[in-house]
């Protein structure tokens, strides 16, 4: 399949011929990760519902595409028990879920040709233990061949979010930022980032710096749902800095020319806890469908799907209860990562 067919009809490619595909073009299959280390999670309890929220994603995105989990083998008995049959366990030892920061990043070339992306994942800056996690995207590209290719960044994929046909957005608070690439100048890093990604523009919006563990990623705010389009999660009414800082980037998107629509954040929902994400824009697409998050308030959460409808004609709407992520401050994109086709 040609460059052209993966991404959707997007003729752009970086200047060494290798870009990442939009996570709407077509997939061989899904990487996600096992949570199992209990010095991240201290409670047991907590763990097992975490655990039970990987499964459920893994089972409904298997009706769609082959899954593929990773997790030390030693878990590998009873987790066959769980999983559908679409679903592979590869012996590549986790600590947590968060497959979309330090799983494989791939980007494709227009003859076929694959490479996997380093962006040498620390934790989020040291703050999470990470002796496997940080190993896992090395460990996939050798086990399927490919070559690694270091970035020369310090990062998450997670911090950005890209169309497929050139276009990069991020927080600068996830990048540009002394517990990930101390010295380089956001420039610097902009240039790294496109040049690993494949793309020719930047847009950044301020974010915001040592409040959460990522420093504020994009991708439970803002995701691209085409060339140029954004879908982004507001609130009804701006109350603190976090509220300044959603409209901030809004108006940044707005001004660069992308095409901006404004779905509201939930305001009843389930769990009520000040630092629960509760994110409609954390959603995954797969092949012929979107995996998306409900959180119990009737109206917005319609309000979500029905956006999602527009934006992915076509796709199968499967909406899940993930709220154990969204304790955790992320959601179903966070636990997700594309092999694109």
């Amino acid at each position: 399949m040609g460059a052209a067919a993966l991404a959707g009809g997007c003729a752009f490619a970086a200047s060494n011929g290798y870009y990442v595909p939009p996570e709407e073009a077509p997939h061989q299959a899904t990487f996600m990760q096992w949570p199992n280390h209990m010095g991240v999670y201290g409670d047991r309890q907590f763990l097992r519902m975490t655990q039970d929220n990987i499964v459920d994603i893994a089972n409904s995105v298997a009706q769609f595409e082959q899954i593929i989990l990773l997790a030390d083998k030693s878990h590998h008995a009873r987790l066959s028990k769980r999983l559908d049959s679409n679903a592979t366990l590869w012996d590549i030892p986790t600590e947590d879920l968060w497959a979309r920061d330090s799983g494989p990043l791939f980007a494709v070339n227009g003859t076929g040709g694959q490479h996997i992306v380093s962006l040498n994942f620390n934790g989020w800056g040291q703050k999470q233990v990470h002796r496997n996690d940080s190993q896992i995207a090395r460990s996939v590209a050798e086990r399927l061949g490919l070559p690694f290719v270091d970035s020369g960044l310090v990062g998450e994929p997670g911090g950005l979010d890209q169309d497929g046909h050139g276009t990069l957005i991020a927080h600068e608070s996830s990048w540009v930022i002394e517990n990930r690439n101390p010295g380089l100048s956001r420039d610097q890093i902009e240039q790294r980032l496109l040049t690993a990604f494949g793309a020719d523009r930047m847009v950044w919006a301020p974010g915001i710096w040592d409040e959460d563990i990522t420093d504020y990623h994009i991708d439970s705010l803002a995701r691209f749902t085409a060339k140029d389009r954004v879908l982004i999660q507001l609130p009804q009414q701006v109350a603190d800095h976090w509220g300044e800082a959603m409209w901030e980037t809004h108006d940044r998107l707005v001004a660069a020319g992308l095409q901006v629509d404004v779905i509201p954040e939930p305001t009843r929902p389930r769990v009520r806890s000040a630092d629960f994400v509760a994110s409609y824009a954390n959603y995954y697409v797969c092949n012929g469908a979107v995996i998306c998050a409900q959180f119990g308030d009737t109206r917005t959460d319609a309000i979500a799907a029905d956006a999602l409808r527009r934006h992915y004609p076509g796709r199968e709407i499967v909406a899940l209860n993930a709220d154990a992520l969204g304790e955790l401050g992320g959601g179903i994109h966070c636990a997700t990562q594309q092999w694109p086709a």
